[in-house]
């Protein structure tokens, strides 16, 4: 294998430094809009169900491709297929800030999630590569969890600000001199991967993506025409052929995007379960929480991502406690705390949003959402990427971040048809406030069902040097 001497440990905190801040920028950029939605509908003629397509896009192109982009990264080299991924993703940036219209917007975001899809399974792979497996390599995932943690309540804060400060734009075009600065570190301090021989399964992820594509375009048109649409049953239909071919096509391709038993371990796939679930509730509480302070309480962009300090603070607290609690709790529990404290987190903000007041219904559900939040991925990300074998890695992390971004999309899908209620998602203030508390309210029980698939499907067993890892479920 190439590279066997393992690195120094400046050189690790600084490729580790590189992963992080490269995969906190694509978490940020699904978030950064939410909170310069509103000027974004006004500038460029969105209607309110189009907005979702602007988070759909990104996600969708993200987690579809992300099992091919994890195959590149085995075949191509990882370093190679992550440098190629930021050029991808910055470029991208540059074309989203000049958009002029929904449409490019639309195909330029899925472009962006196209350079996600190819970055981010080589950020998880290089953590693989680059620290032993145990307390290193436990402490990396766990910076690298609260990265995908923290950035997603960052990027609203951030969407806010320059919302209001600057333009929307900006929180697209500011990705160009930091994508130069990361390929330039890359290039500088990342080794290059072992490569393997392999064929692409284009087939396999054209049919995955496309369904999934089509499964979230009925949902969310039935948000706007209902479910007796011809074009909501056709979108639904055409994403559950398209997805049964992807199922054939990966039980008979000679090198599948799936490597044969990848999907055969309880523990990892209730990981994957769980996260699914999980993004799919908390996609909710970011995308509606968003416009809710601008809509019902009237707060402006910068004031609605201020108003999300109360995620952010105590979400990066909990994050940096990972290894503590951990060690304290173990794995296990911290998990499931975490779920907890989000499942009370939604559940309270569905009972008090139609009450209107940020204080008093907004700010505690915040607080019990962040440090909740901060508990739940570094465990789920460890017991995702558990006991895979080194040549696998590309694809267990692809899984991880299919599951991540897959949720959200679907998430925001079935939670806008829960939102319109039936009818055109135009409200006044009170009528937002009250669809708003309802869809928290589902939000709460698709996380709920989240720490049920957690609390059977995951275990975690101490090793010798007192880390945790994952092991597969009794």
């Amino acid at each position: 294998m190439t590279h066997t001497t393992p690195p120094p440990a400046h050189s690790k905190r600084m490729v580790l430094l590189l992963i992080m801040a490269s995969y906190l920028m694509l978490v940020i950029d699904i978030s950064i809009v939410l909170t310069g939605l509103p000027r974004i509908q006004a500038a460029l003629g969105f209607t309110p169900a189009s907005l979702s397509w602007i988070q759909n896009a990104y996600t969708l192109a993200f987690g579809g491709f992300l099992l091919l982009g994890a195959r590149a990264g085995d075949i191509l080299g990882r370093r190679r297929m992550f440098i190629t991924g930021l050029g991808l993703f910055t470029l991208a940036s540059l074309a989203i800030g000049a958009a002029s219209t929904p449409a490019w917007m639309i195909a330029f975001r899925a472009v962006q999630g196209l350079g996600a899809a190819v970055l981010a399974p080589s950020t998880l792979a290089l953590i693989s590569t680059h620290f032993e497996e145990g307390t290193e390599r436990n402490r990396a995932l766990a910076w690298y969890a609260a990265a995908a943690g923290i950035g997603a309540t960052l990027g609203l804060v951030l969407g806010g600000l320059l919302a209001d400060l600057l333009s929307w734009r900006a929180g697209f075009l500011i990705n160009l001199p930091i994508g130069i600065l990361l390929i330039i570190g890359a290039l500088r301090h990342i080794r290059e991967t072992e490569r393997h021989t392999g064929r692409f399964d284009l087939a396999g992820a054209l049919s995955s993506t496309l369904g999934m594509c089509a499964l979230v375009f009925g949902i969310v048109e039935a948000a706007e025409a209902g479910w007796t649409s011809p074009l909501t049953q056709a979108g639904i239909a055409a994403g559950v052929v398209l997805l049964a071919a992807f199922m054939w096509i990966e039980r008979h391709a000679s090198q599948p995007l799936l490597p044969p038993g990848m999907l055969s371990n309880p523990q990892r796939n209730g990981a994957y379960a769980a996260r699914l679930l999980f993004l799919s509730g908390m996609a909710g509480f970011w995308f509606f929480t968003a416009q809710y302070l601008q809509g019902a309480l009237g707060f402006s962009p910068m004031q609605a991502g201020l108003a999300f300090v109360p995620v952010t603070v105590p979400q990066f607290l909990a994050s940096a406690s990972v290894p503590q609690i951990a060690r304290r709790l173990g794995q296990r529990r911290m998990l499931l705390i975490g779920l907890a404290l989000c499942v009370l987190g939604l559940a309270w903000l569905g009972v008090t949003a139609s009450g209107m007041s940020y204080l008093g219904g907004v700010v505690l559900p915040m607080l019990l959402i962040g440090f909740g939040q901060g508990w739940v991925l570094a465990p789920l990300t460890v017991a995702g990427v558990a006991g895979v074998e080194a040549r696998n890695a590309g694809a267990a992390s692809g899984l991880v971040n299919v599951a991540h971004q897959l949720g959200a999309s679907l998430g925001l899908a079935v939670l806008i048809v829960v939102y319109a209620g039936g009818h055109a998602p135009v409200f006044d203030a009170m009528g937002m406030a009250r669809h708003t508390g309802t869809t928290m309210t589902v939000a709460a029980g698709l996380l709920f069902a989240a720490f049920l698939v957690a609390a059977r499907s995951i275990r975690f067993t101490p090793t010798a040097s007192g880390s945790a890892r994952a092991v597969r479920a009794s």
